[in-house]
């Protein structure tokens, strides 16, 4: 593995309740096209936003991970991570094998184009559920949990296929 990636961290959230089930680990990502109308987070569009990820900090947030006993899972979250899927495949990959956690991916494209599109589904072999599809700012419903829009779904590994 390459020593920086060209992916760039957003924000990390090291002990979160509201980004999957259980305590979890969350990184956001930049970089996303969809622009969906109402996004809590427009400033995570711009690819160009954040920090550039580097291998050394990959490492200390696997560190970090393993070392608190209280976390649940892992998150992944944006923009869009699959924004850059051959990058983000690296970093699953890797968090997967240090950690051994469960892994979170939120996305504004569906399971049907993820499978659809070569680079984005080798991302699925490494992720545990998948929060897929645009948000919808007409089916916005706050009472949701975990999702921002009822057209969302929650997909756990086992009915990727």
């Amino acid at each position: 593995m390459g020593q920086e990636f060209t992916l760039r961290l957003l924000n990390v959230y090291k002990e979160t309740i509201v980004d999957g089930v259980g305590l979890r680990y969350s990184l956001y990502f930049s970089g996303c096209s969809h622009a969906c109308p109402g996004c809590h987070n427009e400033y995570s569009w711009n690819p160009k936003h954040g920090t550039l990820l580097t291998f050394k900090k990959l490492e200390e947030i696997a560190e970090e991970i393993n070392a608190n006993t209280l976390l649940d899972g892992i998150t992944i979250s944006g923009g869009d991570p699959l924004f850059n899927p051959t990058e983000m495949l690296k970093v699953l990959k890797f968090l997967k094998e240090k950690t051994k956690k469960n892994i979170w991916l939120y996305t504004g494209y569906t399971l049907e184009q993820v499978k659809n599109d070569e680079e984005k589904k080798c991302c699925l072999e490494y992720i545990d559920v998948l929060v897929d599809g645009k948000f919808i700012q007409a089916l916005h419903d706050p009472k949701l949990k975990f999702r921002g829009s009822s057209n969302q779904k929650i997909i756990k590994k086992a009915d990727f296929y």
